[in-house]
């Protein structure tokens, strides 16, 4: 589907642009532009809220988007390539969510397999008010199809997604499933709150000498015992001299949503998801930490993630019972929304997010 005359109002789609070597899909209204790399996982890299500028995605301090065929590695990394690629964004984890494990034969790297893959595009609808692409991909080391549809419409500040899982193999096959957007400043600052519908906080087990908890932690996000058992409120994000690196699961939803509210900028970020499929939320947190590779210290970011499973490897989730399973030809469908949004305070539920102008 191609425009005859291209508008230069209401919704724009395009797929004819390439940014690097790497094939990219431009959506955008008045209020909204959506970058996505197609050749890569299918990674959102911008989500700009055009009144003010302001990209909400973290990007990585040590460089630009590189093209794989470009890129001569000097070793194999035993977690596999995610980070030697990872340009900050937002990527899709699937069928493995977080570290290395083995399943099925299968060795599963550092968030599974969609997010080094190309996936194919066909736009679906070009309208001025409303625009959709369809993205296709199948995984390789398993044998899944994900179908997923990307939509803006005019006047909104929010991106919906439509998406479809389908096993099509001839057994039954587990998995986990998310979505990891990084957000960076200037959305991210000491002024910025985290809302979820979520009333518990578990610490991962994962020891790390700057994240201010240890143990087996499971807490009110808004009170978790640190290290030397005071009180801190996890959804007060830390500052950008602050040295802080952790690692939560956020469950037991109320319901799915979560906002990252910028007080001082009156701007945030909102995800609406089906608790019912994305059962908790992954909490990154990693300013100016952690001290090894590729960091070095050198991020200031936060991670919120709708997943399905928990702890982050998908062995791990199989044996406390979080994850997912399909039989051959089963599919399990599932929608989101995320959008920029104005606000006095931090919203509280998903009834008060506002996605306009």
């Amino acid at each position: 589907m191609r425009q005859a005359i291209p508008r230069n109002n209401g919704c724009r789609i395009s797929d004819e642009w390439t940014y690097r070597e790497q094939r990219v899909l431009v959506m955008e209204n008045d209020l909204l532009r959506i970058v996505v790399l197609l050749d890569k996982g299918s990674d959102i890299v911008t989500f700009e809220h055009k009144p003010t500028g302001i990209d909400a995605l973290w990007k990585a301090p040590w460089g630009d988007i590189i093209s794989p065929g470009k890129h001569i590695t000097t070793r194999p990394r035993a977690e596999g390539n995610f980070s030697d690629f990872h340009e900050g964004g937002w990527q899709e984890c699937f069928p493995n969510g977080g570290r290395v494990c083995e399943y099925r034969g299968a060795e599963m790297g550092l968030h599974g397999e969609v997010y080094g893959l190309p996936w194919e595009c066909r736009i679906v609808e070009d309208s001025r008010e409303r625009v959709s692409a369809e993205l296709t991909v199948r995984t390789r080391r398993t044998p899944f199809l994900i179908r997923k549809t990307l939509t803006i419409s005019d006047g909104l500040s929010s991106l919906e997604i439509a998406e479809t899982v389908t096993n099509e193999g001839r057994y039954p096959m587990e998995f986990m499933w998310g979505h990891h957007p990084a957000f960076g400043a200037p959305l991210l600052s000491e002024d910025t709150y985290v809302t979820t519908g979520a009333r518990t906080a578990r610490l991962d087990p994962g020891e790390d000498p700057d994240s201010r908890f240890s143990g087996e932690t499971i807490a009110p996000p808004t009170a978790v015992p640190g290290r030397s058992g005071e009180p801190i409120d996890i959804l007060r994000t830390p500052g950008p001299s602050d040295v802080v690196s952790d690692m939560f699961y956020l469950t037991d939803l109320d319901e799915g949503f979560y906002a990252l509210t910028n007080m001082s900028l009156g701007l945030g970020f909102a995800m609406e998801f089906d608790p019912a499929v994305f059962g908790c939320i992954w909490y990154w947190i990693a300013c100016n930490a952690p001290r090894g590779a590729p960091f070095h210290g050198r991020s200031y970011t936060v991670a919120l993630e709708p997943f399905t499973s928990w702890p982050a490897i998908l062995t791990h989730a199989i044996e406390n019972g979080t994850q997912r399973s399909l039989d051959p030809g089963e599919s399990l469908s599932t929608a989101l929304r995320a959008g920029m949004f104005h606000a006095e305070s931090p919203p509280q539920s998903r009834s008060e997010l506002r996605y306009h102008r």
